[in-house]
């Protein structure tokens, strides 16, 4: 592997320049006026009514089996005023952020991938905070966000690759990958003013089945991360380690409690479908 690719790509990423995609108007429209508590459903359907291809993607998604088994919404204001201005936002935001924000020439069957285990981190997040009754939207959003630097430290490689004229092997760019990616993570949704909560909670994430699981938010991805490898790809997890999970006792759930959130699997992967259409 080239060398001065490496620390080229190293210099990028802790100088702060490494490129990184400009978060959509409309996400971060309605990023704020789902939290704003003075926000009406009316405001909602206007923005994104705004983007008539977003538009049709939330009522496609708002009508599926998943969220509304009897498909009947007719309008967005119906379906906000049925599902809610929080799911109505996470549909809006999984359209609006999402793999294609990316150039990754020949890796974009993984890059994919790697944007389905977010969006299923998120849902299983979601279900972890409710289970604790914590906050189930920074949960979502953490989720959602906390493997984003993964895609962008792939498209540097790519461009710093080509640039050098340096043809690397897949091994070489997944260990570039993993080296960097949560810096890059934590990067982005800081550059893209995510709310101080998701920031903190990927900014504290940690992939590694440790004790030292940082702070309730940061507990969240980690299990949600876990369901979601479980649910996605079994073979790659034991579903005996879902239950001795160290985040688990951060989070005081028990054992009976993580079977009631394998329980909701079926409808987990539904949604998962649903937002991934």
């Amino acid at each position: 592997m080239s060398e001065s690719l490496k620390e080229e790509l190293k210099h990028l990423i802790n100088r702060g320049s490494i490129e990184v995609p400009l978060l959509p108007e409309v996400a971060n429209k309605v990023l704020l006026l789902a939290q704003n508590p003075d926000s009406d459903a009316g405001e909602m359907a206007a923005l994104i009514q705004g983007d008539q291809s977003l538009a049709g993607h939330v009522m496609r998604i708002a009508n599926s089996v998943a969220y509304t088994p009897l498909a009947n919404l007719v309008s967005l204001q119906q379906a906000i005023a049925r599902l809610g201005m929080g799911i109505i936002s996470e549909i809006a935001l999984t359209a609006s952020i999402g793999a294609k924000m990316f150039s990754t020439p020949g890796y974009e069957d993984y890059v994919a991938d790697i944007w389905r285990h977010a969006l299923a981190t998120s849902l299983w997040s979601k279900e972890v905070a409710r289970q604790g009754r914590s906050n189930v939207e920074v949960a979502f959003l953490a989720g959602l966000l906390h493997s984003i630097g993964r895609p962008a430290v792939l498209q540097a490689i790519l461009e710093l690759a080509e640039k050098h004229n340096v043809i690397l092997n897949k091994s070489d760019v997944h260990h570039l990958e993993k080296t960097h990616c949560h810096q890059v993570s934590v990067a982005i949704v800081n550059t893209w003013q995510m709310p101080e909560l998701v920031i903190d909670a990927v900014s504290a994430y940690s992939d590694n089945n440790s004790e030292q699981v940082v702070g309730e938010h940061a507990a969240h991805i980690n299990v949600g991360s876990r369901f979601a490898t479980y649910m996605l790809t079994p073979d790659k997890l034991d579903k005996e380690i879902l239950f001795t999970l160290p985040a688990f006792s951060t989070l005081n759930i028990y054992q009976d409690e993580v079977e009631e959130l394998l329980a909701k699997t079926d409808d987990v992967k539904a949604r998962l479908e649903g937002l991934s259409s």
